[in-house]
């Protein structure tokens, strides 16, 4: 059973459609001790960092968030939010992956960064099983996290950014595998089954 945090800034109905085409079970609640009845966690996001947090923090989901080692997926924003700190409404984030989220620079290109792109692996990693530079995915963005020792995989526009991110239980991506297709969906799909292997290994250790 997967629970979607639901706050502010969730974009919930996108994921959880997606997670319906997939035949997965699903929950979505905004309350730690529902949430911690789930298998794993999905982190979706979508609006202002600062709004975001504040919105968190008066749930007490912050709190739950950093300390949960269910696996977890975060969601553009949601994957934002797992890092220290961010340029945008200059706030605090959960902490859990270092770095500050910067803004694009308008000078240079577009903003937000909206459309299809690719991203590069850095890593071998189960989340990216099967997807490759030649694939597109969708992203909506105007902040982007630093590429780092937890970088995944990297896009580019503008500059190097970080696409996907793993530390410990804690995944993110910079785009939405919710609206990228049949390579989003696998994606999602790599997700559901790190988590069917992640509960079977807890069994195994009770």
């Amino acid at each position: 059973m997967i629970g979607i945090i639901k706050y502010q800034a969730g974009n919930l109905a996108s994921v959880a459609n997606a997670l319906d085409r997939l035949g997965a079970d699903y929950f979505i609640s905004d309350n730690a001790e529902e949430l911690e009845k789930a298998d794993a966690i999905i982190f979706p996001g979508v609006g202002h960092a600062a709004a975001a947090m504040d919105d968190l923090r008066a749930k007490d989901l912050d709190i739950w968030l950093k300390n949960t080692r269910k696996p977890l997926l975060g969601i553009c924003l949601g994957m934002q939010l797992l890092f220290e700190s961010s340029e945008e409404g200059d706030c605090k984030t959960l902490g859990i992956i270092p770095g500050r989220l910067r803004k694009f620079d308008s000078t240079l290109a577009k903003v937000p960064h909206m459309g299809w792109n690719q991203f590069d692996a850095m890593k071998e990693h189960p989340l990216i099983k099967g997807i490759d530079d030649k694939q597109f995915l969708y992203y909506v963005h105007g902040y982007y996290a630093p590429t780092n020792e937890y970088t995944l995989a990297k896009c580019k526009y503008i500059s190097d950014f970080a696409a996907v991110v793993s530390k410990n239980n804690f995944m993110g991506v910079q785009f939405h595998p919710e609206k990228s297709g049949q390579v989003g969906s696998l994606l999602l799909q790599n997700f559901l089954e790190m988590v069917k292997g992640h509960k079977q290994n807890s069994r195994q250790q009770e």
